[in-house]
């Protein structure tokens, strides 16, 4: 019964690493995305599109495609989890995919309160290993 327990355990470990530590594409151990704009708690006015500023440190951006030593593109989350760190990022409403390489956007939401999440993808827009992401803000539409 032990060695069974022991399988059990290491099994779901080795689930449990493939899920934290990302995809396949090496990131730079010290890369640092947030979101410069808006800030944290900020109240945006409705019925208007507002900017989103992305912001990356020790860590370039390149489009989706392009397959580049310590780069990336950026996904916005948009009132969601963080997704699965080994599976390609979801293309909806909620995970919006900048594979051209852009660093700010133009989002209108509506009223009510929302969070904002960046998450960095590699060139299939899988999350890199160690994933990269921003803390999450909430943010105010009214």
């Amino acid at each position: 019964m032990s060695r069974l327990l022991a399988a059990a355990v290491f099994a779901a470990s080795l689930l449990l690493s493939a899920v934290v530590q990302g995809g396949s594409t090496p990131a730079p151990p010290n890369a640092y995305l947030y979101i410069g704009w808006p800030n944290d708690g900020q109240t945006m006015p409705a019925g208007k599109p507002f900017k989103v500023w992305f912001g990356l440190r020790n860590m370039g951006v390149a489009p989706k495609d392009v397959k580049y030593p310590n780069t990336g593109h950026h996904h916005l989350l948009v009132d969601v989890d963080l997704p699965p760190m080994d599976k390609e990022i979801p293309n909806d409403r909620n995970h919006l995919h900048f594979g051209a390489g852009e660093t700010e956007t133009m989002i209108e939401l509506p009223p009510g309160k929302h969070t904002l999440q960046l998450l960095m993808g590699d060139d299939k827009h899988i999350p890199t290993n160690p994933p990269v992401y921003s803390k999450r803000i909430t943010i105010y539409v009214k």
